[in-house]
């Protein structure tokens, strides 16, 4: 099992980045939240075991249609155990 953060920047929020996380996340069993920030990054939470991770992360680094991924931060982070994955308004 890995835990990751992942902030998401560059033209990523207005283009269903968030919802096309929730529908790629629980397509392939990751449990974590999304979120917009108030900078206009997209701040992830995931988890999920590593090679579904690997993919994961992967998706983040295009995102949707329409968006404009600049740059990906990943980081490690402890499992939280997490039910679902969940959009989270603020």
């Amino acid at each position: 099992m890995k835990a990751v953060q992942v902030i998401v920047s560059g033209k990523v929020q207005g283009v269903s980045f968030r919802a096309s996380t929730k529908v790629v996340a629980d397509q392939m069993g990751i449990k974590g939240i999304v979120r917009n920030l108030p900078d206009g990054t997209v701040f992830i939470e995931a988890e999920g075991d590593d090679f579904t991770m690997d993919f994961f992360t992967d998706w983040c680094k295009s995102g949707p249609d329409g968006a404009e991924v600049e740059d990906v931060e990943i980081k490690d982070i402890e499992i939280k155990n997490y039910s679902n994955f969940a959009v989270l308004k603020k």
